[in-house]
């Protein structure tokens, strides 16, 4: 017999399986969240970073986990920022100091995420020895058969997002997917358009309400900097190994992980961990870049906070070179395979309703803009992450996401009425739960996310085609070069069109 398993969310520990309503006066206290009110949700990618978010969110008493899925099962190679992190996050969700202190390595995969879940659910004295969490290794398998679950997490690498997000919503589940929504132009626009015709409430995690980015609005029409002409924003990504070449030698798949599955869309190529785990966004196939990695948090609330609503009509990208030693003879790596080490790319921004046409500059890898000379005279400089917004008539620096904004020269801070500061909106990564609970657009709604999206991957368009590009946004289509119109979509594995 086959039981949805919502019907397990009060006590998945009874024998008898049985389920009863009880009301919410008997079981509950303020905040209590009765069971068959919970936003059931599968959990796709138990990666890194997928399960610090997961340790998270976990403990949010509106929702309920019910199924994980990834194609690795378990393994203790996985990369990350800090040795011990992932088993750091853990223990302390779990209040138990002892758990994992046996494994050696980085831990991640699906096992990891049931096993979690079942332990976190276990600690209720109304849950003790709970089961109730499913694992899949195939998403599609998870949605065939978890017809009860009301949305899915996406946590996958970049090349899967597109893809997974787009089933889930054609199975009558709403989304919520990490950034970006897709790394491709063509998937961004069919998944907005999915997510629309569809009517499910969908979330980019980038999304986050920054009271900089109104100051710094707020100045612009007030006239402290004339006309806006750039916006420039820099970060100091990757944080990765950033691979020239495809590797030539071929390891095995290690035991328990599916690497067609991991592929998904993309075509069939050997093995090799310099593509999974962490490293991944490096590569044009599976990645979006520093850009698409850090730039979304940057430029999603800013788009928005500006009423920026169209897309880049043009990039052009310069990037740095690489060369290596073939024969002791110094040759240029013809790269076409992966973003570079380091690149600046400037986006034409078309009018939009408040904003005059600008450039919006993107730099990373450590490159920053030059220091302007009213910092220089006061010796200062540029942070190695920052925003400057640039005017016919002064300059505004802040911090990468728009951060403590001031004028520059400093001297016009003294014309500035002192406010109050206010801190930034930080509930990111839960404020689609009560959004997907009452079935409206959350504030990140891939609705709204269409202009980031064809920006940020038009850059990558840029780097591919070696190029000045121009883009038609209603055609889909680049008006000066032809053939970079193959970098909007992807060469698709058979059975994984779109």
């Amino acid at each position: 017999m086959k039981i949805n398993r919502r019907k397990f969310l009060g006590s998945a520990a009874t024998a008898s399986l049985a389920f009863t309503v009880v009301p919410r006066h008997v079981l509950g206290g303020p905040g209590f969240v009765a069971p068959n009110d919970k936003l059931t949700l599968g959990y796709i990618g138990c990666g890194t970073q997928g399960m610090r978010e997961m340790c998270q969110l976990i403990s949010n008493p509106a929702l309920q986990i019910v199924a994980v899925c990834d194609p690795n099962k378990f393994t203790t190679d996985y990369v990350d920022w800090s040795a011990n992190d992932v088993r750091n996050s853990i223990q302390r969700a779990l209040e138990d100091k002892t758990w994992g202190e046996k494994i050696k390595g980085i831990p991640g995969g699906r096992d990891i995420g049931q096993e979690f879940v079942n332990k976190y659910y276990a600690k209720s004295k109304d849950a003790a020895g709970y089961k109730g969490c499913a694992s899949y290794v195939d998403f599609r398998e998870l949605l065939e058969k978890e017809t009860g679950i009301d949305a899915i997490k996406i946590m996958t690498p970049d090349h899967l997002h597109a893809t997974v997000a787009i089933a889930s919503l054609k199975k009558g589940k709403h989304v919520v997917t990490h950034k970006p929504i897709a790394n491709r132009i063509y998937e961004g626009k069919l998944l907005i358009e999915t997510a629309r015709k569809t009517g499910l409430s969908t979330h980019l995690l980038a999304w986050s309400k920054r009271p900089g980015y109104d100051v710094v609005k707020n100045w612009i029409r007030d006239g402290f900097i004339g006309t806006l002409r750039e916006i420039h924003n820099w970060s100091n990504r990757p944080m990765w190994p950033q691979w020239q070449e495809i590797p030539a030698d071929k390891p095995p798949v290690p035991k328990g992980f599916d690497w067609t599955l991991w592929l998904g869309p993309v075509p069939d190529r050997p093995y090799h961990p310099h593509y999974t785990h962490a490293v991944f966004r490096g590569w044009y196939d599976f990645g979006g870049g520093s850009i698409a990695d850090m730039g979304h948090y940057s430029l999603f609330p800013l788009f928005l906070a500006f009423g920026i609503e169209s897309p880049a009509v043009s990039a052009e990208a310069f990037a740095t070179t690489t060369c290596t030693l073939r024969d002791n003879v110094s040759v240029g790596v013809q790269n076409n395979v992966s973003f570079p080490l380091s690149c600046i790319v400037r986006f034409q921004m078309p009018v939009q309703k408040d904003l005059p046409s600008f450039d919006l500059i993107w730099y990373d890898g450590g490159i920053r803009p030059l220091v302007p000379d009213e910092l220089r005279a006061a010796g200062k400089t540029l942070p190695r992450e920052g925003m400057m917004f640039v005017g016919d008539k002064g300059k505004i620096i802040a911090g990468f996401r728009g951060e403590n904004p001031y004028l520059v020269p400093e001297s016009k801070m003294n014309y500035i009425k002192k406010e109050e500061e206010k801190p930034a909106d930080r509930t990111g990564n839960d404020v689609w739960i009560d959004a997907f609970k009452n079935k409206t657009q959350a504030p990140g709604s891939f609705l709204y996310a269409g202009p980031v999206t064809e920006t940020i991957n038009l850059g990558a368009v840029a780097l591919r085609a070696g190029k000045k590009v121009e883009y038609d946004t209603a055609a889909m289509k680049i008006t000066n070069d032809a053939d970079a119109n193959k970098y909007l979509t992807r060469e698709y594995r058979q059975g994984w069109e779109l």
